[in-house]
């Protein structure tokens, strides 16, 4: 009898005790992704007086070199100093990915509670909009407007924003309808609250823990793609320091200098698995609030 009694109590200490485990482990990593995260953001707003030498100019005869006291990361094939354009090529590389995050936020967050609120008409017509832009290739249509227009950063920009708003949109959508239900929100409407202010100060709070998050999924998305536009061409101008142009540029220096290739690399993807952790941790923390009211 006293191990049917102690059996089930057991177990729940068990399961603190790993979930204080995980929080322990997981601590560290979301501090150590805040600092990755405060390293981006100082580059890229101050990479032109951190990089310690000129990331255009060129030692010709210092070519593809490897690491050294004047060039930490060595140069690249033409004698640039890989430090200073990673430094200063964080600024392309943040830029415009936060300006993709929160503009699919923005306009994301307001379609999406008009078609999840409303539902009716306005939902089917952001919903169809939404089908059809998911239906879009991004690269057929990146490399088509390039033929058209010509090639620019902010081109690249205003297409993955535009291509990326149907995402927040449906994610919201979907929080919203959740939302909807909830006997808070039957009380406002029946309490003759406008719509808007049940829409904006009521639902929207509730849905803003998983809007965060997925805004910092989508710079990370947005992140990664923005630097394989550039690793293609597709991106940033020629010669432009640039995560995704380095590794462009670099990639035949893999046997001689392989950290001009590494570090950019490296750069990608501990910045995009930052974002995402930091994403998931603000979500936990807004969700475990219990916004609903």
């Amino acid at each position: 009898m006293s191990e049917l009694t102690l059996s089930p109590a057991g177990r729940p200490g068990r399961a603190r005790e790993a979930v204080r485990f995980l929080g322990r482990v997981r601590s560290p990593v979301i501090a150590l992704s805040g600092v990755v995260i405060a390293g981006v953001v100082l580059m890229a707003a101050f990479g032109s007086v951190l990089a310690p030498q000129d990331p255009g100019l060129e030692h010709l005869e210092l070519i593809a070199h490897g690491p050294s006291s004047s060039h930490w990361l060595g140069t690249d094939a033409l004698g640039r100093d890989v430090f200073s354009r990673t430094i200063v090529g964080t600024r392309s590389a943040f830029v415009g990915p936060i300006v993709i995050a929160l503009g699919s936020f923005v306009i994301g967050n307001v379609l999406g509670l008009l078609s999840g609120f409303y539902r009716g008409v306005t939902d089917s017509i952001v919903m169809r909009w939404v089908d059809i832009m998911w239906s879009v290739p991004t690269l057929l249509v990146l490399i088509v407007v390039r033929g058209v227009i010509g090639t620019g950063y902010w081109t690249a920009v205003g297409i993955l924003l535009i291509l990326t708003i149907p995402f927040d949109a449906r994610v919201v959508r979907g929080a919203t309808l959740e939302q909807m239900p909830r006997p808070y929100v039957e009380a406002a409407k029946t309490l003759g609250v406008r719509d808007r202010r049940v829409m904006f100060l009521h639902v929207w709070p509730n849905v803003l823990p998983i809007s965060i998050a997925n805004a910092f999924l989508v710079f990370a998305g947005s992140l990664v793609v923005m630097a394989g536009l550039s690793f293609l061409g597709l991106g940033v101008p020629p010669g432009t320091p640039d995560w995704g142009a380095m590794l462009s540029e670099n990639e035949q220096l893999i046997f001689l200098n392989p950290v001009a290739t590494l570090v950019p690399a490296a750069m990608i993807v501990l910045t995009a698995a930052a974002m995402n952790l930091m994403g998931d941790w603000l979500h936990e923390q807004l969700a475990s609030r219990g916004l609903h009211r």
